[in-house]
C-alpha cells in the first residue's frame, strides 16, 4: 500500500485509500496512459461505495469547497471539472437505469439501440459514475445486477467517449470486461494488497470509538492511546473489511458488558463472526439472532415496514417471537437501520446495515425458498379480505417478489386484483425472471402489456382497463370479467376481438334488416388469403385491380347472425350523423384518443402494444380498432360517466 506524504490530512469521509483515490484522481484528469474505464470492486463490505462517494465529494464543484483539499495529498485530488454523471441504478431495472442516463444526456432515441448510437456519436466525451450496481433491480431474485452489467454497462464500457467509473461485484467484473481491449479497463479490488488499507481501517475504528463523534466514554475508549491500541485490534482482525470495524465497534459501544480490550479472540474477523461474538456476549443464542435478521435479509425493496417484522421472523422461526423482538434492540441494534417517521403516511421502514449482512444471513439458512415461502404465506395472509386494493404497500408491490424467490410465483398469476394494483416494475421484473414455458395464460397476458404499463406511470384504473381490453385479445373473457368486478369505472368495455393480421382498414356502416331496421357492423379489409374473407377487387391508384378480402363483423356481442352479408349492402353513417354523434376519435402511431365533443376532453385514451393500422368511431360510441395484433371493439363510456383517461 501507498500511504499519503507526512502530514497529509486524510480524506474526511474515507480516512484513507490514498493508493485507490491516486488511481481515480489520474482517471478524473485523463492523464495520459490512463485507462478509460476503472472499475472498483471488492467482497461485500469492502468499502467500494464508500469511496466512490469520497471520490465523487471532490469532483462535485460546491462540495470541494467544504473539504480540506489543501491539506490534502494532491496527488490524490482530482482537478476541478463539471460533475460527472452519476446515474444511481439502486431499485431501478437495467432499462430504467438506461433511460435515466437518456434522459440526463437529453437524448431523443427511441429505442435502447437508439440510445447507445447517440451517446457513441456525442462530440464531447462523457465522464459516467456509476454506484450501487449490487442494488440494481426492483426484485433481489430476478439478478438484475448482472443484466445491468451485461445490457447497459459493457456496451457503455465500448464506447471510446465514454469515461466509465463503476462500482461492481467481483462476481460480475468479467462480464463488464468482455469484449474490452487490453489497456482500456483497470480493476481496483479493494481487498488485494496493491489497494488494501490497514492504517484506513484503524482510523476508521478510531472515529467509531471517539465521543468526537458521538461514541459514548467508556473505560478502554477513554483517552486516545487507549482508543489507538483496540482501533489496532479491530482493524487487524477485520482483516480489509470497513464493514467488520463498523460493525465490531457498534457492538462495543452498543453493549460494553463482557468485552475484553485484552482477548483479541473476541474480536470479529468476519460480518458472520460480528452477529455472533454480539449475541453471545448477550447471552443469546447466535441463531435467534439471524431468526430476527431474517426477514430483513430476505426483504424487498427500501425496508421492510416496521409492523411486519414480529409476524415475518415468527413465520420463518415457525413460532411466535414477539417476546424476542420485544427487548431485542440492544441485539438488533448494530446490524439495523430504520427511516421513517411512522406518521402521516410516512412508515417506519427497517432494514439492514448494509447487504453483506443479508448475503451472510441468507448464505446460513437451512433454505432460502422455504423461509420465502412461510413469509410469502403470511404476506398473503394479511390481505384483507384478498383484495389487493386494501393491502398494505409493501405486500402488494413486494409478494411477487417473495414468491420468485420461493418458487411459487406462476401460482400467484392468476389473480387479476393483483395485476392491476402491484407496482407494475416489481411485478414485470419478478414475471421476466420467470420461464416462459412456466407462465399460464394469464401471466402471459400481462407480460406481453407490461411494457404499457411500465413505460409510464399508467394510474391504477387505465392499468385495469388495459388489462380488460388484453384479456379479451386473448381469449380470456373470464379474467376480462374480473376486471370489470373490481369496481373501476373503466372507460370503455371490450366488446370482441379478432386474431387478423394485416388489416389494410376498418370502416364503420350499417347493414338493412327486415322492416326497416339496421344492423351495426365493421368492415374489414384485409388480404385476400384471410380465412372466412370475402374477395373483392379493388383499384389501385394505377387503375389496376388488386385483389382483397373482406370480413364483415357485427358490432354487437353476442354477435346476431346476420348470414352472408355482400359489403355493398353496408351503408356509410351520413354527414349528419357523424357531425351530431357526440365523440370523435383521433390516433397516432400506437394510440388512439376518444374526445367528448362538447367540452372537449377526453374520454379514453388507448395505448396500444403494437403499431395501429386503423381506427374508426361510430356515431354510438363503438371503437373499432385494428393493429398489428388483429382487430379490437369497444364500446366507450359517455362522457357523462367515463372518467378521462
Amino acid at each position: 500500500m501507498t500511504t499519503s506524504p507526512d502530514g497529509a490530512t486524510p480524506h474526511p469521509h474515507i480516512g484513507g485509500r490514498a493508493a485507490a483515490l491516486r488511481a481515480l484522481a489520474a482517471w478524473r484528469m485523463e492523464w495520459p496512459g490512463t485507462p478509460r474505464v476503472i472499475v472498483l470492486t471488492g467482497d461485500s463490505g469492502s468499502g467500494c461505495s464508500r469511496l466512490l462517494t469520497g471520490f465523487l465529494m471532490m469532483c462535485d464543484p460546491e462540495f470541494r469547497k467544504q473539504m480540506p483539499l489543501d491539506s490534502m495529498d494532491p496527488s490524490t485530488v482530482p482537478p476541478e471539472l463539471p460533475a460527472p454523471t452519476v446515474p444511481n441504478p439502486a431499485w431501478l431495472t437495467a432499462a430504467q437505469f438506461l433511460w435515466l442516463l437518456a434522459d440526463h444526456c437529453e437524448l431523443s432515441a427511441t429505442t435502447t439501440d437508439e440510445v447507445f448510437t447517440q451517446l457513441a456519436a456525442r462530440d464531447q466525451p462523457l465522464t459516467i459514475a456509476v454506484p450501487n450496481v449490487d442494488r440494481a433491480g426492483p426484485v433481489r431474485a430476478a439478478e438484475e445486477p448482472a443484466r445491468l452489467v451485461r445490457e447497459v454497462l459493457n456496451p457503455l464500457a465500448s464506447i471510446g467517449t465514454i469515461r466509465l467509473l463503476a462500482d461492481v461485484p467481483r462476481s460480475l467484473v468479467a462480464e463488464l470486461l468482455r469484449g474490452l481491449p487490453s489497456g482500456v479497463v483497470q480493476v481496483i479490488d479493494l481487498d488485494e494488497p496493491e489497494w488494501a488499507d490497514p492504517e484506513g481501517l484503524v482510523l476508521h475504528a478510531e472515529a467509531a470509538l471517539s465521543p468526537r463523534f458521538g461514541a459514548p466514554e467508556l473505560q478502554f475508549t477513554r483517552t486516545s492511546v487507549d482508543r489507538r491500541r483496540l482501533a489496532e485490534l479491530i482493524g487487524r482482525r477485520a482483516g480489509t473489511s470497513p464493514l467488520v470495524v463498523e460493525l465490531a465497534a457498534q457492538s462495543i459501544l452498543m453493549v460494553p458488558e463482557g468485552f475484553d480490550p485484552a482477548d483479541e479472540d473476541r474480536l470479529p474477523t468476519s460480518v458472520g463472526g460480528c452477529m455472533d461474538l454480539h449475541a453471545e456476549r448477550l447471552g443469546v443464542e447466535p441463531g435467534i439472532l439471524r431468526v430476527l435478521l431474517a426477514p430483513l435479509a430476505l426483504a424487498e425493496g427500501g425496508g421492510l415496514p416496521v409492523e411486519l417484522w414480529a409476524p415475518l421472523a415468527g413465520a420463518v422461526a415457525g413460532r411466535d417471537v414477539s417476546r424476542d423482538i420485544a427487548g431485542a434492540m440492544q441485539l438488533v441494534g448494530p446490524f439495523i437501520l430504520a427511516s421513517g417517521t411512522g406518521q402521516n403516511g410516512d412508515p417506519t421502514l427497517l432494514r439492514l446495515r448494509h447487504p453483506a449482512i443479508g448475503d451472510d444471513i441468507r448464505a446460513r439458512l437451512r433454505s432460502v425458498g422455504a423461509a420465502q415461502s412461510r413469509i410469502a404465506m403470511a404476506l398473503l395472509a394479511a390481505v384483507p379480505g384478498q383484495d389487493w386494493s386494501k393491502a398494505e404497500p409493501y405486500l402488494r408491490d413486494h409478494i411477487a417478489g417473495h414468491t420468485l424467490d420461493a418458487g411459487l410465483l406462476p401460482q400467484l398469476l392468476t389473480d387479476p386484483g393483483l395485476f392491476v394494483h402491484a407496482d407494475p416494475v416489481a411485478l414485470r421484473t419478478a414475471v421476466e425472471a420467470v420461464p416462459i414455458a412456466a407462465l399460464g395464460a394469464p401471466a402471459r397476458t400481462y407480460l406481453r402489456i407490461a411494457p404499457l404499463l411500465t413505460r409510464t406511470e399508467v394510474p391504477v384504473p387505465l392499468r385495469a382497463a388495459l388489462l380488460e381490453i388484453a384479456f379479451v385479445e386473448d381469449g380470456l373473457p373470464e379474467y376480462a370479467d374480473a376486471i370489470r368486478n373490481l369496481g373501476f369505472d373503466l372507460p370503455w368495455r371490450t366488446l370482441w376481438s379478432l386474431r387478423v393480421s394485416e388489416v389494410k382498414s376498418v370502416r364503420i356502416g350499417n347493414v338493412p334488416l327486415p322492416e326497416g331496421a339496421r344492423a351495426p357492423v365493421a368492415v374489414l379489409i384485409v388480404p385476400a388469403e384471410t380465412p372466412g374473407a370475402r374477395p373483392v377487387a379493388q383499384v389501385d391508384d394505377d387503375g389496376g385491380t388488386v385483389p382483397h378480402g373482406v370480413i364483415v363483423h357485427s358490432l354487437g356481442q353476442p354477435v346476431p347472425d346476420l348470414g352472408e352479408i355482400d359489403p355493398e349492402q353496408v351503408l356509410r353513417p351520413s354527414q349528419a350523423e357523424l357531425s351530431t354523434a357526440p365523440l370523435a376519435l383521433s390516433r397516432g402511431t400506437d394510440y388512439v384518443r376518444v374526445w367528448d365533443r362538447a367540452s372537449g376532453k377526453v374520454v379514453a385514451a388507448l395505448i396500444s402494444d403494437s403499431r395501429v393500422l386503423s381506427a374508426d368511431l361510430s356515431p354510438a360510441g363503438v371503437l373499432v380498432l385494428a393493429s398489428a395484433r388483429g382487430v379490437t371493439a369497444l364500446q366507450i363510456r359517455p362522457a357523462s360517466s367515463a372518467t378521462a383517461t
